[in-house]
């Protein structure tokens, strides 16, 4: 059972919505199943039903169990919104754009520098860098994630992926992100980076770094994205007279 006893019984319902959220997006409940029932989910949570129902509300509100109500910041590839979480490449294949993701790295690594950042004690983490690129090889995305190598996921590079996917590999590890908070710029690429996407060195992309952090404030991933400008943009919006 999670236990959600937190500051602030009005965010309650925000944080169940946002763990069967990242559950939704990384299949483990499918397109077009039934989520369980309100009695299975209220002990799983230890919640009243009251609270379970605002939740659910919330994911109607995103569009994952209903309308979508435009309330959130999205990614958005030629004007189309985005979760890169649900992962870029099924989420374009959806609405009909063909890319490829081609796997530059995935490895366990050592990095001081991240950690003492992140406020970390251990400095081991699960690297995996991915390229999308649209047919003719130009690349549009570069991703560096970084996952701190603890418990099921030290490893993970040995195992591999199900399905490709690392968000399902989180979850399955317990590793579910409660809240997140990211940083975009604009900066140059440099010449590793330009080769990866097989563009020029110097050429202006968009800079997205978020850091994603389970219920207890513990890093459960953190990543780093390069995003064409032309193709990517940040759209943020805001519902009910809220700040985005």
């Amino acid at each position: 059972m999670y236990c959600l006893d937190m500051p602030g019984q009005v965010h309650k319902h925000h944080r169940i919505a946002r763990v069967l959220a990242d559950e939704i997006r990384a299949g483990v409940h499918a397109d077009g199943s039934r989520l369980p029932g309100e009695y299975t989910l209220t002990r799983r949570f230890g919640v009243s039903r009251t609270t379970l129902r605002q939740a659910l509300q919330v994911l109607g509100e995103e569009g994952l169990i209903s309308t979508h109500a435009g309330i959130g910041s999205f990614v958005t590839f030629d004007g189309t919104p985005l979760d890169n979480r649900l992962g870029w490449t099924r989420a374009l294949a959806e609405q009909g754009t063909e890319l490829t993701t081609e796997t530059l790295r995935f490895e366990e690594v050592t990095d001081q520098e991240l950690a003492a950042e992140l406020g970390l004690v251990s400095t081991a983490f699960i690297a995996l860098d991915r390229v999308r690129r649209l047919v003719g090889g130009q690349g549009v995305s570069l991703e560096h994630s970084r996952v701190p190598a603890i418990e099921e996921l030290a490893g993970l590079p040995e195992r591999g992926l199900d399905g490709g996917s690392l968000s399902r590999a989180l979850v399955a590890a317990g590793r579910v992100a409660d809240s997140g908070e990211g940083r975009v710029s604009v900066r140059g690429l440099d010449a590793a980076e330009a080769a990866a996407l097989h563009r020029s060195p110097g050429e202006p992309f968009l800079r997205l770094t978020q850091v994603y952090r389970a219920a207890d404030g513990s890093v459960v991933e953190q990543v780093t994205s390069l995003l064409d400008p032309a193709r990517f943009e940040l759209h943020v919006s805001s519902g009910r007279g809220g700040r985005p």
